[in-house]
């Protein structure tokens, strides 16, 4: 397609000589801009993806994929209900759950937080916790006063294995002076991060017998945490789920339903920033027509030279197409490298920006996360490999058109 003198020629061009040193940064530019433009996109997408798969695994991991109700405030005969649900195709874990909120206070620490009340082999199997526990042990999650709390709760409370962590729950007994609120300390078992700093800071686990005492509910449950196989297929779960409890008064809410606004956002703010960031890439493609019409305005005299020797408008054509061609495909090989480079040391970045300027680059209290999370898809990547290259060699088209309808007998008639 390029034969090897329409290539010399386009080498020779994008070298610049002495007087022509204006047009070739304009170029470099336009490269600059481009790579720039792929890598920012890149990245920006990458971490897009990696907040969503990480709030789901993590908010999905915690809450469970769906959540089965009582069309009352309990359900009872929970676990005939768990054990049906369990033997639901794709179903991997059925959990009878007590939740409630309540005052945490300990010292002159007080905090509002969400007890959930499970067994000690439920709570294993929730990896979530039970991988990730600092200090204690599940071992000692038993009996009447067992408790475990969040790594950010242990610190703004000061509580270590052993200590006590008081609850406070408002819906206590009814007496002739009012309801008086359910007061009891537990002691603190073990310990967790979950990774999710809101988790870490306001849930706490107690043993299902314990929590159904405190909370009054003794053969009830506020819920049934249902975990699936996959859970982008939740929706075709659920309807077996309703199948096979029949007539069982509960209500059935799936992780899209509940949390279907959060991931909406995260969903839109992404393909806002894809279009942002593609107007980047579109100035330097700009970047790219404007120094490829200089590079023909002042190879005029060049050009008239080479078609008087023989040369065709296709070759012109093809000569300026090269020349904008390795400008995009450069700056976008560039910006593509950087930009997966950049991915795959997100953290490291950050750390060393943090330990330059001294500042907290990504808060968890204000990002819901404990780290930056980086999530490369190849198929986005391609997306923005192939727009990237699209946009600059469409750029080319016009200023190539334009060197190859150059009258040579007009360009010499004065020189």
């Amino acid at each position: 397609m390029f034969g090897a003198f329409e290539r010399a020629v386009a080498g020779r061009y994008l070298r610049a000589r002495r007087g022509e040193r204006f047009v070739s940064v304009i170029a470099i530019f336009s490269l600059v801009g481009i790579a720039l433009g792929v890598a920012t996109l890149i990245v920006v997408m990458a971490v897009m993806n990696g907040f969503r798969a990480d709030l789901m695994s993590r908010i999905l991991g915690l809450n469970g994929d769906l959540s089965i109700y009582g069309v009352s405030a309990t359900i009872e005969n929970y676990d005939d209900i768990a054990a049906r649900i369990r033997k639901v195709a794709d179903v991997t874990a059925a959990t009878p759950m007590v939740e409630g909120e309540v005052l945490l206070s300990s010292g002159p620490m007080s905090a509002g937080g969400v007890v959930h009340g499970m067994t000690q082999a439920d709570l294993r199997g929730l990896h979530a916790i039970s991988d990730n526990i600092v200090d204690g042990s599940l071992h000692d999650f038993s009996g009447d006063d067992a408790i475990a709390v969040g790594t950010s709760l242990a610190a703004q409370a000061h509580l270590a294995i052993g200590s006590k962590l008081t609850l406070v729950s408002p819906n206590g007994a009814a007496t002739a002076f009012g309801t008086v609120p359910r007061v009891r300390a537990y002691r603190v078992v073990a310990v967790f991060d979950a990774g999710v700093s809101t988790v870490n800071s306001s849930m706490v686990f107690m043993p299902l017998d314990a929590a159904q005492r405190y909370f009054q509910m003794q053969g009830q449950v506020s819920l049934i945490q249902v975990m699936t196989r996959n859970a982008d297929d939740v929706r075709s779960v659920t309807p077996r789920i309703r199948a096979a409890l029949g007539d069982t008064p509960v209500r059935v809410v799936d992780w899209t339903q509940s949390n279907n606004a959060f991931f909406g956002a995260v969903e839109v703010e992404k393909n806002v920033m894809f279009l942002i960031l593609t107007l980047i890439i579109l100035v330097a493609a700009f970047n790219v027509i404007s120094s490829l019409i200089m590079m023909v305005k002042d190879k005029t005299r060049d050009i008239a030279v080479i078609r008087t020797l023989g040369a065709s408008r296709g070759a012109i054509m093809r000569i300026f197409l090269m020349c904008g061609a390795f400008v995009g495909v450069s700056g976008t090989v560039i910006g593509t490298v950087l930009g997966i480079v950049f991915c795959w040391n997100i953290e490291r970045i950050k750390d060393f920006v943090q330990w330059v300027t001294g500042a907290n680059v990504f808060n968890p209290e204000v990002y819901y996360l404990t780290h930056l999370p980086a999530k490369l898809e190849w198929s986005e990547v391609t997306e923005v490999i192939l727009m990237a290259l699209a946009l600059s060699l469409l750029a080319t088209l016009y200023p190539s058109w334009r060197a190859a309808r150059t009258d040579p007998v007009e360009a010499l008639r004065h020189e």
